[in-house]
Formats: C-alpha cells, sequence, structure tokens
C-alpha cells in the first residue's frame, strides 16, 4: 500500500474515532430538504431516502429464500442501518440480516453496541475491512446499501467490480451519495452563482464554523486533503453507469449546498424568513440550471443493478444518469 494511502487510512481512523453523531447537520438543511428536495422524491413514489431503500427491500421481500440478506459499505457508527432495521421491523418484515463493513473498529464498536441496545444484536454482523481486504467471496447480497460512503472510497472501479459481483442477479446497489467535484470543491458554472450570492451576503453568514473565522470571500476548499472526504466524488456518477444499470435515479442540489452545511448552515435560523429566503433563492437557482443543463447536481438517490437487468431507469423529469455527469474524463488508477 503506498505510503500517502495509508497515511490518509489513519487520519480517516481518527477524523472519525470519537465522531458519534455523523449525520447530524444543522436546523436549515431540512428546511431546504423539506421544501426543494422531498417533492423530488415524492414525484418518483417515495417519501424520503429511508422510504426508497424500504421499499426497494420489501420488493425483494416475498421472493426471498430465507432471509433477506443485506451488506451496508462504509456503514461506520450503524445509525443508519439500525434505523433501517426499526423501519424494517415496523413493516412487519423481520427475516433479515444485516452485515456491516467499515475499516473503522471504533465506529464499528459503537455499531455493535447500538445494535445490542435496540436488540438486533442477532441481526448484525460487523466486518473490519476496507476495499482490497474485503472479499464477498461465494457470497451474495439481495441488497448492496451505501449511504454517504462511496465518497470515501479511492478504488471505486474495484469496489465496484466488488459489488456487482456480490449482487444477486435481481438484487438492487442502494445509494445516497454526493457526486459533485472531487473533495467537495465546486465546478466552475456553480461557482460563478456562488460567488454572486455570496457577496450579497452579510458578515454574519460567512461564519466558518469550522475554522471560526469569517470567510469573506468564499473559498472553494478541497474537502480531501485530510483523509477521504469527496476523494473521487466526480468519478461516482460516470463509474456507477459504467458498471450498473439504473433502476431509479435522483440528482439534485448543489449552490444551496453550501449554505445548508455543517461549516455555514448553524448562522442560518429556519424561523427567520430572511435565511430562509437565502435557501429559497440558491435552491431554485438549482433547480433552474441543473434541469436546464447549465450545471450538474452533487447529490444523488439511486437503485442500481447489475449491468442489464434494470430495463429502463425512473427519474426526476428529464434528470437521467447520463444527464447529470459532469463532462470530465476519469482518470486511470494505478492497480
Amino acid at each position: 500500500m503506498p505510503i500517502e494511502h495509508a497515511d490518509k487510512v489513519e487520519q480517516e481512523i481518527a477524523i472519525y474515532k470519537t465522531m458519534v453523531n455523523v449525520h447530524d447537520l444543522p436546523a436549515i438543511f431540512h428546511y431546504c430538504s423539506q421544501k426543494y428536495w422531498r417533492p423530488k422524491f415524492l414525484a418518483l413514489g417515495f417519501d424520503d431516502v429511508n422510504d426508497v431503500y424500504v421499499k426497494y427491500i420489501k420488493k425483494l421481500y416475498p421472493q426471498r429464500n430465507g432471509t433477506v440478506k443485506i451488506i451496508s459499505i462504509g456503514a461506520g457508527n450503524a445509525d443508519l442501518e439500525v434505523n433501517l432495521g426499526k423501519l424494517l421491523r415496523a413493516q412487519g418484515m423481520d427475516a433479515w440480516e444485516m452485515h456491516c463493513l467499515d475499516l473503522n473498529p471504533h465506529m464499528l464498536e459503537r455499531g455493535r453496541a447500538l445494535a445490542k441496545e435496540n436488540n438486533m444484536a442477532d441481526e448484525f454482523s460487523f466486518i473490519q475491512a476496507d476495499v482490497r481486504q474485503w472479499d464477498p467471496g461465494a457470497e451474495t447480497y439481495d441488497i448492496v446499501f451505501a449511504s454517504h460512503s462511496l465518497h470515501h472510497f479511492v478504488e471505486l472501479e474495484l469496489l465496484f467490480e466488488k459489488i456487482h459481483r456480490a449482487l444477486k442477479p435481481q438484487g438492487y446497489f442502494l445509494t445516497n451519495d454526493m457526486i459533485g467535484r472531487n473533495g467537495h470543491m465546486r465546478w466552475p458554472e456553480p461557482l460563478s452563482i456562488l460567488e454572486v450570492l455570496w457577496n450579497t451576503l452579510d458578515e454574519k453568514y460567512k461564519y466558518n464554523n469550522f475554522s471560526r473565522q469569517v470567510d469573506y470571500h468564499f473559498v472553494n476548499s478541497d474537502c480531501s486533503v485530510e483523509g477521504f472526504e469527496g476523494i473521487r466524488a466526480q468519478d461516482i456518477l460516470p463509474l456507477c453507469v459504467k458498471y450498473f444499470s439504473f433502476d431509479m435515479f435522483l440528482g439534485f442540489g448543489n449552490v444551496a449546498d453550501i449554505f445548508i452545511d455543517r461549516v455555514y448552515g448553524h448562522n442560518y435560523d429556519p424561523q427567520s424568513d430572511k435565511d430562509k429566503y437565502i435557501i429559497d433563492v440558491a435552491a431554485s437557482l438549482d433547480d433552474f440550471f441543473i434541469e436546464n443543463g447549465l450545471y450538474k447536481p452533487t447529490h444523488m438517490v439511486a437503485a442500481m443493478m447489475r449491468q442489464g437487468a434494470a430495463k429502463e431507469t425512473r427519474c426526476y423529469k428529464h434528470l437521467t444518469p447520463e444527464f447529470c455527469i459532469y463532462p470530465v474524463t476519469i482518470p486511470e488508477q494505478a492497480s
């Protein structure tokens, strides 16, 4: 393993060693997601991303041979997986097992404790490995699940080859992830829009809750400098198109992300009409520019199958996976 990669692995483990609330987001995030993103889910027949997972598992449930076998790639603390288990039980589905794969032993230990706390110890198993070590072998799964983990992988080609191999012929690869520029930077087209908006903002909205200073000018930061955050985000969607067929695809978000994330999102109050108006402007511009092909979405929620297994793709309006790919060449990865 190259030294640089080994160093990043150590950084990644250290970053998440004590991070319990991985998925906590500012209140303004939920204002944006409910007003602008949820209607897109509803148009495809889903309430939200959790409903996507549950409904696809439910599709396979009557066809199961024994239990529905699920593996979560990059499960971390397994809080999303335990919550999914609760939702399945609430729908009367109890014949399932969840395998949680992650390279971070500290997070997996918290996941093990959480599963036990929720009386799911028998349904859960935990695998500590990175993508090179993980070998599905003859093991096949009804569902491969990856929630906000793909953008932490360098060796996406290897991962997707293994997922393709691990999927049962009619199984689903379900994901909710970031597909913008590497390191969660903005491409030039949305960046130009973002910079115009930034220059209209009061100082209080520019306070960086990570660096604890005011960013008078928007900083197009590369989050992959330390650890693996967004390391190959821009390659995820084109590689998914290459390795899988899509049963369902939803692409959304871009400029609005900056105003609702952990860095600046805490500066906005969802009870304030002015604060909501700023989000309304950013999210409305995203919808307009993405639908007109002027820039591409940064989020995707998708249900994929083995290449050729899905007959047609359900998507929001004309926003197919191919339409939402930013035109950039994927570099060859060293073996």
